[in-house]
Formats: structure tokens, C-alpha cells, sequence
């Protein structure tokens, strides 16, 4: 197996899972999820350095890097037992090179789609999701799947310091392509000084549903995130969620390129991506803009960390309660039946 490994730090897999190489399918017949890192921060605007997010977001936990993470709240164990996962380490990607790198990136998240694994791409910035979105739909088809999109930022610009191509565009470029629809393209947590008017007005254009952070807070995140399922499961074979860290308050993600204050807790965006895994057909996941550089005691990574434990273990518990005919009840206290 010629795994390329990791491109920064150590080689090491999310929390002890089993190696894998994406370009030998033969090495993840069985999987369920395949983890990729994407350690590009070529399409920042601001801070740069979450190259290094994917080595914090595999490393950051107290517990023992031993392949295993048994939920409290899920009842089932999303990293080993309930769920077969790998992680392929990280493709290569030139941060001075963007158009190779979305390209190199989007060959690789096809090969794992096109398997029937699900692939859960750690990033790296925003930039990644054009490549990680598009991968997706290329085996799925065009306009078959949604997008749920966490981000105090839309990323629906155009052109910035003269490229196609940045942490700032990246849902523009997959609705121009065709690969996303968006009208079926739905937005948590916008809030602050950008975009302008007229890429509002694009976004209006082309039927995007954006929840900035007043309207979430007159209605209630519960309310705003059952109506966006709605939408995104309408006329759709699939669910693409891409969380950008920056949704959730510097408070709660210090670790970021362009950090805006009053967004999300921590808790709220957790237990949104375990919604979003239990009640929702997902078929690929990106996590994005931990910058470890500006982080402080690891407060973004682990929060990043913990963001894709809760993905597995939703979707673990969505497939078990499929297979048994069971329903997981959020209020069954935590020794009833044990």
C-alpha cells in the first residue's frame, strides 16, 4: 500500500482508526467512511495556517488514540464497532498551486464516493468544499445532492485577488458548475459586514436559503434547522454538510483565518451535526478552517474533533436504528437499561 500519509506532522490516523490508500480501493472494501485531510490554506484571505488542521483535528482528544469512540448520548460507538472507518491521510496539495490542488482533491473524493463509502474530508480552509462537494455530485450526479453549509461567511464571492479560486468562493463555483443546486443549497449562521449587496443579490438569484444569525435567534436554531431538512432532503438523493469552524463564536473557535462575534456556541453546533448524521441521508462531510496557529489550548481542535465524532456517531445510530427498527430517544437518561 502506498499511503501518502501525512503532508504535515506525523502520520497519523483520526484517533487510531485503520490506514488506508483512497487511489487502492482494495484497502477500504469494507468501509463505511473514509477520512481525508486536505491540508491547503492556498485560498485564504486573512490568517492563514489551517494547513495544519487536519494533524490537530486526527490528534486533539484526552482519551486513547485506540480506533474506538462509544457515544454517551447515541448509544453506539461511531468509530469502531457500529461503523467502519478509515483514513487514507492526506492528499497532497500545493497551497501555491489552487487549480491543481481543487482538481487533485476532487479525483480523490470521487474514488472514495464512487466505492460507497461516505467521505469525510478534514480541511484545510473553505476553499476544499468546491473539490469536496463536486466529487460528490460527480458520482451522485449533477444536482442531486443538497448542501447544508455552517459558516459565518456565505462564500458565494466571485473574483478576489484575481482568482476563481479561494476560501471565499467555493459555494459560488459549485453552483455556476452545476454540481449543487441552489435552490437546494441551505446556510446556518451567516452574520456580520459581508458579502455585499450585489453578491446578496446573486444569492437571491439563484434561490439560496441563508439563516443569518438574527433571524436563528428570533426563531430558535431548532425551528431554523428543521426547516432547512425540508428543503434539502425535496427533490435530492443526498445531504453534503460543510462545517467551517467560524460558525461558532471566537469564543467557543478562537482557531480560525477570519473569526466574527456572535455566532454559534459549541453545544448548539454539536448538537446540530448530530441532527443533521441521525436524520439526514449524508454522503459527504467537510470540516474546515481550523488554523492551529491562532488557536488557544486547542479549543478549536477539539471542538473540530468532536464535530466529526458527532457526524460518525449520528450516522452509526441513523444505520442501527434502520437495521433494528429501532428510534434513538434523546431523553433516555444515561443508565436507563444499562
Amino acid at each position: 500500500m502506498s499511503r501518502y500519509g501525512a503532508q504535515f506532522g506525523p502520520d497519523i490516523t483520526f484517533l487510531g482508526v485503520d490506514r488506508c490508500d483512497w487511489a487502492e480501493p482494495e484497502t477500504y472494501a469494507d468501509a463505511d467512511v473514509v477520512i481525508l485531510g486536505a491540508p491547503f490554506d492556498g485560498g485564504t484571505s486573512h490568517r492563514s495556517g489551517t494547513r495544519f488542521g487536519p494533524q490537530f483535528i486526527r490528534q486533539t482528544c484526552y482519551l486513547p488514540h485506540d480506533g474506538s469512540r462509544p457515544s454517551l448520548a447515541l448509544r453506539v460507538d461511531g468509530l469502531g464497532a457500529d461503523l467502519k472507518v478509515y483514513d487514507a491521510g492526506d492528499v497532497e496539495l500545493y497551497s501555491g498551486d489552487a487549480e491543481r490542488s481543487v482538481r487533485d482533491l476532487q479525483e480523490a473524493v470521487y474514488a472514495v464516493t464512487r466505492t460507497g463509502a461516505i467521505p469525510l474530508i478534514l480541511g484545510g480552509d473553505h476553499t476544499i468544499a468546491w473539490p469536496d462537494a463536486a466529487g460528490v455530485a460527480q458520482h451522485h450526479g449533477q444536482g442531486r445532492i443538497s448542501m447544508i453549509h455552517f459558516d459565518a461567511h456565505a462564500d458565494t464571492g466571485d473574483i478576489a485577488f484575481g482568482s476563481l479560486v479561494g476560501h471565499g468562493q467555493p459555494m459560488r463555483r459549485l453552483i455556476e458548475s452545476g454540481a449543487l443546486r441552489g435552490d437546494r443549497f441551505l446556510q446556518i449562521g451567516l452574520r456580520g459586514y459581508w458579502p455585499e449587496p450585489a453578491t446578496l443579490a446573486w444569492m437571491a438569484e439563484q434561490r439560496m436559503r441563508s439563516y443569518e444569525m438574527t433571524e436563528i435567534v428570533a426563531r430558535g436554531l431548532p425551528e431554523c434547522l428543521t426547516e432547512a431538512f425540508g428543503i434539502a432532503t425535496d427533490d435530492c438523493d443526498g445531504v453534503f454538510l460543510s462545517v467551517d469552524i467560524d460558525v461558532c463564536d471566537p469564543g467557543h473557535a478562537p482557531g480560525t483565518g477570519t473569526p466574527e462575534p456572535g455566532g454559534l456556541t459549541a453545544r448548539e453546533l454539536l448538537d446540530s451535526v448530530r441532527r443533521i448524521a441521525y436524520e439526514l441521508p449524508v454522503v459527504g462531510v467537510d470540516v474546515v478552517e481550523v488554523s492551529p496557529p491562532y488557536d488557544h489550548a486547542d479549543i478549536t481542535s477539539f471542538l473540530a474533533n468532536r464535530v466529526v465524532l458527532e457526524t460518525l456517531s449520528g450516522i452509526a445510530r441513523r444505520r442501527k436504528d434502520a437495521a433494528d427498527g429501532t428510534t434513538w430517544d434523546p431523553r433516555q437518561p444515561l443508565l436507563d437499561g444499562r
